[in-house]
């Protein structure tokens, strides 16, 4: 979750310690701006924006609690507000209140079809079985479990390799897209890169699913990240993590086998939040590689060029510092430091999807387009709507964002359609 300030002002604690410093509208979508290339719709990007500015009220009526953020978590003390007991808890808090409010929730039953006339919702399918309503709310994930639908979206590379095969996921297995490819094959206006996602850079040990957060690898602007072949591919100090951190899966992806090796020293140890699996541990550097599996020649020269380019300043890894590579190709910009002090480790990585972009074309009322015009009573929010926000890349919590504010006005927007509709039938 990604709340900030509407409007630019001076940096102030908030009231109850959730996050050290506000966070200005301006500054949010500066660094959305700059973390998708400018492949967002501005103007539900700070429809998304603002919203978070006001949702925590809300959000808390409905029982969700906040805490204060850990140390160690990507520096987002300023920028991000954390739930209480993780999206579980936030999800059961939700789950009771619709309870209480009268709603009646179906497990085990998945829609597989809607039923429509023109651009109207008419009733969903579940099976056999078919739910006639005054209008719908889509909000029912992506395809990032759809092994199929992936490899057919990243495709075979020059390697002969299909890259998609040794993604994980780090959700559940249940995204398979298929209310997404069924809109699309009805005439819905779609939007967004299918190969484009929330990729991280995750712990090459983590389960196929529902690995979660525990397996996110955050030491990788500590160090450096290699491929299988021991060479460096990309500048690991581009930037704040928060900002960069959902790049890595992406980068990886793109490497021999689509598997990278992050290796930091003893150095970079208490300074970001551990994955659930110790990292391979050797006193030596040659040792480290060959537990890793990596040619000790390679890894070894590898590693002395970086340390001999390493231009140490002032290091500070909550600031853009001054500690840099120079005559290095890919240069590390920012938080460059020798890897020259025991222990050393090391971490295989691998492909994590959260979610994926291609979803359907919406406008601030989140309504479904059908050849450029909304429908009257057909809502998206969630996963299948996000790509209109993040045409690419990806800032730290703004994917809460999306969800919470596109949840609470795909439910507005739906709301009034049955009220207006019910309003019609009776007159």
């Amino acid at each position: 979750m990604k709340p900030t300030s509407p409007r630019p002002q001076s940096a102030v604690p908030t009231s109850r310690a959730i996050q050290t410093e506000t966070l200005p509208e301006e500054e949010f979508w500066q660094d959305l701006l700059k973390v998708t290339g400018g492949a967002t719709d501005e103007q539900l990007a700070r429809l998304v924006i603002r919203a978070s500015s006001d949702c925590r009220d809300w959000m808390r009526q409905h029982g969700v609690h906040f805490q204060a953020s850990l140390s160690g978590t990507l520096h987002l003390s300023r920028t991000n507000a954390f739930f209480m007991g993780g999206g579980k808890a936030l999800l059961n808090a939700y789950y009771r209140s619709a309870q209480r409010l009268g709603v009646q929730v179906r497990y085990n039953a998945s829609v597989d079809a809607l039923d429509l006339h023109a651009s109207r919702f008419v009733a969903a399918r579940i099976g056999g079985e078919r739910i006639e309503a005054r209008s719908c709310v889509m909000a029912c994930g992506g395809f990032e479990s759809n092994r199929a639908w992936m490899r057919e979206a990243w495709g075979q590379n020059e390697r002969g390799e299909w890259p998609a095969d040794n993604f994980l996921v780090r959700g559940t297995r249940f995204n398979q897209g298929v209310l997404l490819k069924h809109m699309m094959q009805a005439g819905a206006d779609s939007i967004g890169d299918p190969s484009q996602s929330h990729c991280v850079a995750i712990d090459a040990r983590a389960p196929l699913y529902d690995g979660g957060i525990v397996t996110r690898v955050d030491c990788v602007s500590l160090g450096v990240v290699l491929n299988r072949e021991a060479v460096r591919f990309y500048d690991e100090g581009e930037d704040f993590w928060p900002k960069r951190y959902a790049i890595w899966g992406r980068l990886v992806a793109l490497q021999p086998g689509q598997i990278g090796y992050c290796v930091i020293d003893s150095k970079a140890v208490g300074r970001f939040m551990p994955p659930v699996f110790p990292g391979t541990k050797a006193e030596g550097l040659p040792e480290l590689a060959q537990q890793l599996g990596l040619d000790p020649t390679i890894f070894m020269k590898t590693i002395s060029d970086f340390n001999a380019a390493c231009r140490v300043g002032s290091f500070d890894h909550t600031v853009l510092d001054d500690c840099r590579t120079e005559g290095l190709a890919p240069a590390k910009t920012h938080w460059a430091r020798p890897i020259d002090t025991p222990p050393f480790y090391g971490y295989a990585l691998r492909p994590g999807i959260t979610f994926t972009y291609l979803g359907l074309k919406t406008d601030a009322n989140a309504a479904v387009h059908f050849g450029g015009q909304p429908s009257g009573n057909l809502f998206v929010a969630g996963e299948m709507m996000a790509g209109n926000v993040l045409g690419k890349g990806y800032t730290a919590g703004v994917g809460m964002s999306i969800g919470t504010a596109f949840g609470r006005i795909a439910g507005t927007s739906a709301a009034r359609a049955a009220l207006d509709e019910r309003a019609c039938a009776a007159a």
